[in-house]
């Protein structure tokens, strides 16, 4: 039962910024969309192991939040990876090398392993870039401007001469939890292979050549089987930011449950109008708002929470996002369960408890607060959570999105309670599923619809 919490974790694509004039088009000028097959591989094999990284990934994100109030650039990711179950198959070079990339929207650099690399698990032929074997690898010099996008490792940037043709762009890219990559920022060629099978190649990719990693983020779970990671956050040297222009600002995605027999394909959508996202069906809409302290991230507002047609008396400065960047609500792709301050978690953990008509278990899952006794019962019945927007769209996922199964006959609440001052609230994955979700950046709007999700 372990399998269903720790299966249905999906990435979630988020906007685009615009660093296009890095990046054109070769072989694809009628191109509309990308669709990108996402490779599904386990990291978790139970829920505790889920509870811990989430945990882990939250506790190093609020203590980013409460250490750096004066922290401005939106270079340095506000988190560390995603959970690392899907993979983006990239191709970069000339001749192509095909490459394994996490799709990681908690942060904005795009970076592969590389040959060179000193400390980097390679345990399987092609898990690295070789640069010498690429016709158009190209490495950014430190006064480009593409250079100051990135960090820098300050030892290396030191030898940075203008005059010099070989001073190379250094980057040191950081983490939260304090995992880093660094190496050599270069411009390739990349190949991406679409859903109908064409590949289509794109031009001047900027992106980390990684010659040491280090760290939780990196040597854990959550990167287990990655030669690198694809950053789709907001910054701008994201993959989904270096795409902007030509893709309409706009990306989409669609979380499906791998639990099912045959498991159903999951894909990200880069670019497409929005009749190709959502085939025409009705979307709800909410403003995508930004957090001047983590840029990367998508937020939204919470108004209120509804469970069972019953309004909680939530005070609304639970939800509110301060002007010092504490609190709101983000969509996140790399945190399985979903997390709410604690004043919201008590009322929202009290409600649940008065109205489910399960059994209660008297000693719940380790890291749950309440789990019901499910067995023999083929469809149980339990409350109905929705969350209320700002703009007043609701977004109402069933029961089976935050209660899940634990173990053999026992569903609990995959909702978790933030206590830190700083700590913001999370959607996680697993909330999503079964939902299209579109970013818009151009109108910085988040659309959503649960019919959409999986049409063609």
């Amino acid at each position: 039962m372990a399998v269903r919490l720790t299966s249905r974790v999906l990435i979630v694509v988020l906007l685009v910024f615009n660093l296009s004039d890095l990046f054109h088009i070769a072989h694809c000028t009628t191109l509309e969309y990308l669709k990108l097959r996402l490779h599904h591989i386990k990291s978790f094999t139970t829920p505790s192991q889920a509870i811990a990284f989430d945990s882990h990934r939250l506790s190093a994100l609020f203590s980013a939040l409460h250490g750096h109030q004066g922290l401005k650039s939106p270079l340095t990711s506000g988190a560390s990876f995603g959970s690392g179950q899907y993979f983006v198959d990239l191709r970069i070079g000339t001749p192509p090398q095909s490459l394994l990339l996490v799709a990681d929207t908690g942060s904005d650099l795009v970076w592969v392993k590389c040959s060179a690399c000193r400390n980097c698990s390679l345990h399987r032929p092609g898990s690295a870039f070789f640069a010498r074997h690429s016709a158009t690898f190209a490495p950014i010099h430190c006064f480009d401007s593409a250079c100051r996008l990135v960090p820098h490792s300050s030892t290396r940037h030191r030898l940075c001469r203008p005059t010099r043709l070989h001073s190379p762009c250094w980057y040191e890219y950081q983490y939260s939890d304090g995992s880093l990559t660094s190496g050599l920022f270069f411009t390739e060629t990349s190949s991406l292979n679409t859903s109908s099978g064409r590949e289509t190649t794109l031009g001047g990719l900027a992106l980390g050549c990684g010659f040491e990693v280090s760290g939780p983020s990196i040597t854990g779970p959550s990167f287990n089987g990655a030669d690198g990671v694809m950053g789709l956050g907001r910054g701008p040297t994201s993959f989904s930011a270096q795409l902007g222009r030509r893709f309409g600002n706009r990306f989409s995605y669609c979380l499906l449950d791998y639990t099912l027999s045959p498991p159903p394909t999951s894909y990200l959508m880069i670019g497409g109008a929005h009749g190709v996202v959502s085939g025409h069906y009705k979307m709800s809409s909410t403003p995508l708002l930004t957090n001047r302290l983590f840029p990367t991230f998508y937020y939204i507002a919470i108004k209120t929470v509804i469970i069972d047609g019953v309004k909680l008396p939530i005070n609304p400065s639970v939800w509110a996002l301060d002007d010092f960047g504490n609190g709101g609500t983000i969509i996140d792709s790399g945190t399985t369960l979903s997390f709410v301050p604690e004043p919201a978690y008590r009322l929202i953990l009290t409600a649940f408890s008065r109205r489910v008509k399960l059994p209660q278990l008297d000693k719940p899952s380790p890291g749950f607060d309440l789990c019901v006794n499910v067995s023999g019962v083929s469809r149980p019945s339990l409350p109905k959570m929705s969350f209320v927007m700002l703009g007043d769209s609701v977004f109402a996922p069933p029961p089976s999105n935050y209660f899940i199964d634990t173990a053999e006959g026992v569903k609990c609440l995959a909702v978790q309670s933030v206590a830190s001052p700083s700590g913001f609230a999370v959607i996680g994955n697993l909330m999503q599923q079964g939902f299209l979700f579109e970013f818009d950046n151009d109108s910085s709007r988040l659309r959503f619809s649960r019919k959409a999700c999986g049409r063609k």
